[in-house]
């Protein structure tokens, strides 16, 4: 008996083992990133013009420069200009945070989600693939994954009074968004700009570009039901069950409540609200507002939409700092994520990583060379996770790189998609990613336990349709 109380035990145990806290993981990422800047020659690029003003590279002026290692006394700072640096991102988490608590503070939050879970309970699980679509259609033309930001507060109350949890509505966001992104239809921040990088008519080869999009997100879809339904089912097989208590007493079942309605004022204020959505709407897509802009645009939201309900001004300042505090860590990780970047540009080897890794493709067969580049593109992203940086940096090698292993630079162009996009909701570098975690208040360990199943069938897709491209000559 005493055996089998021991074996149960050791296996408890072993069943047990857990990821690291994720400021374990970044900050051991970051101490690695020191230790090479001691291994890896410093080298760099000369930076020259490119199109729309932005600054790329040349890829034929890469030299090694001296050494200039990230010492001890350097490793202390990095974490703090990792802030600073992702100070865009790091406030628009907070503001977005925030003016949401103070939303859920009117009153109109619980009772628009009350109306929704009424009218889909007999057919919740529809909501997900419509969400979804819209989600990833407007990534896919206009290139904000970002976005998400902003999708996840919206839905999460919807998602958790139909009975889903943190994770799906997190999931409906962040993959639907992420497979607009990475597709670019029509998207100018991925698509356009690696194109026009790589001499190759902007927005051409969008057939291939679309069926990449229908399968992939078919693929996304029917993994976030089945997790969602599971959850429906049993609650009890939520990866965030616990974590989910407080969100469940607050945004209850359907059948659990009364039927909500709303006084006057908060009719006005669901209707400023709704206005001031459409002109966050209009500044993204024809202004080209980002963050800061937006974020200015959810402190004003928030003000006024509260004085509309009724809240005093002492109720929307607590509201902000309520909202402020549930962001938190999420906001700290962002620029713990960048001070992987920020060692890497002090060491001055980033630009040997990417010369270094542009090098070895070009040692591949043809079809070997365009599956090489897609998984080269995906480690690159985890130093430069920015979109539009990435292409920056790597499509002036990889487009005539293609050229010398006999790849056309539109099938380039997508291992730039592809390994540049799927990977914004894996790494732990992706700063949006965080935040939106942080957000929906998911755990990164956690969510990698629910991803890493759908994040290796978009790789084997991936995979599939880079030999595809090189097979067919895409042009």
């Amino acid at each position: 008996m005493a055996k089998t109380d021991s074996g149960n035990v050791e296996h408890a145990k072993k069943k047990k083992f857990q990821l690291p806290h994720i400021y374990v993981i970044l900050f051991v990422f970051s101490a690695i990133a020191a230790i090479t800047t001691y291994i890896i020659p410093a080298g760099e690029f000369e930076r020259v013009p490119g199109p729309e003003g932005r600054t790329t590279i040349d890829p034929n002026s890469f030299q090694h420069i001296e050494q200039t290692p990230v010492g001890i006394f350097d490793f202390l700072t990095v974490i703090p200009r990792g802030l600073i640096d992702a100070g865009e991102v790091v406030f628009f988490t907070f503001i977005i945070g925030g003016m949401f608590m103070v939303l859920r503070r009117t009153g109109i939050i619980e009772v628009v989600v009350d109306k929704l879970a009424r009218k889909f309970s007999n057919r919740s699980i529809l909501v997900i693939p419509v969400l979804m679509t819209v989600f990833a259609v407007i990534a896919t033309l206009i290139g904000t994954a970002e976005l998400s930001l902003v999708y996840i507060p919206v839905i999460m109350p919807l998602m958790i009074a139909l009975g889903y949890d943190s994770i799906t509505a997190a999931a409906t966001a962040l993959v639907g968004t992420v497979v607009g992104f990475t597709a670019g239809v029509l998207n100018p921040i991925n698509t356009g700009l690696g194109q026009k990088l790589s001499d190759v008519p902007v927005f051409s080869g969008l057939g291939l570009r679309f069926i990449i999009f229908v399968v992939t997100l078919t693929a996304g879809i029917l993994f976030v039901m089945r997790y969602a339904k599971r959850v429906q089912n049993d609650p009890l097989k939520s990866y965030v069950y616990e974590d989910d208590t407080e969100k469940r007493s607050l945004y209850k079942a359907i059948g659990e409540t009364e039927k909500l309605h709303m006084n006057k004022r908060q009719v006005w204020a669901s209707v400023v609200t709704l206005v001031f959505f459409g002109i966050l709407v209009y500044g993204v897509m024809n202004k080209g507002w980002f963050m800061v802009e937006m974020a200015g645009l959810f402190i004003i939201m928030g003000i006024v939409v509260g004085l509309i309900a009724g809240l005093k001004t002492t109720e929307i300042c607590e509201g902000f700092n309520e909202g402020f505090r549930d962001v938190l860590m999420g906001a700290f990780i962002v620029g713990m994520a960048r001070a992987v970047a920020v060692v890497l540009e002090d060491g001055q080897i980033m630009d040997t990583i990417v010369n270094a890794l542009g090098s070895a493709v070009g040692h591949l067969s043809p079809s070997l060379a365009a599956v090489g580049m897609y998984f080269v593109q995906m480690m690159i992203n985890f130093i430069i996770s920015s979109g539009s940086g990435h292409a920056l940096v790597t499509m002036p090698i990889m487009a005539p790189l293609a050229d010398i292993v006999g790849v056309t630079r539109q099938t380039a162009v997508l291992a730039y998609q592809l390994g540049d996009g799927f990977t914004h909701i894996f790494y732990p570098t992706s700063g949006y990613f965080m935040a939106a975690l942080a957000i929906a208040g998911v755990s990164y360990q956690k969510w990698i336990r629910f991803l890493w199943p759908l994040f290796l069938t978009w790789v084997g897709i991936s995979v599939i349709a880079m030999f595809v491209a090189h097979a067919i000559g895409w042009s």
